[in-house]
């Protein structure tokens, strides 16, 4: 899996489910809009029915529930998480990521254009609030 880098201040949300679907940001982020759903809607990083709506397009399956986070060791092999959770005005807001495990590595996928390196395991500076098991 690699990881797609987001074009847009607020495309996280798009970003991971083209990293989970193995397309560029510029092909989700076509087919995003093309069901209504664009990175400047505040929807799409404080609820999770457009990244499911957008998963269900690339024939991804995912958990009904969002799963609190206990441990690193306790993640399914795939999920979308929710990092950098906070409250803004009675509103929830996050960043969404991609954790996998490939060959016994575990590894978080971030789409932050401003990172030194977008794959992740700095586990210790990550602070997941939940998650979504990637079934598929």
């Amino acid at each position: 899996m690699e990881a797609v880098i987001q074009e847009e201040a607020t495309g996280c949300g798009i970003a991971a489910s083209a990293a989970l679907a193995g397309v560029s940001y510029a092909a989700a982020q076509r087919n995003a809009n093309a069901l209504g759903i664009y990175a400047a809607d505040t929807a799409l990083w404080s609820e999770t029915e457009h990244v499911r709506k957008l998963l269900r397009e690339f024939g991804i399956s995912v958990s009904p529930k969002e799963t609190p986070f206990e441990s690193w060791g306790r993640l399914p092999d795939k999920a979308l998480m929710a990092i950098k959770w906070r409250m803004k005005r009675g509103k929830p807001f996050w960043h969404w990521v991609v954790f996998f495990r490939e060959g016994g590595q575990a590894m978080v996928l971030d789409s932050k254009k401003a990172l030194k390196s977008n794959i992740r395991q700095d586990f210790g500076r990550i602070k997941p609030q939940w998650y979504i098991e990637v079934t598929n």
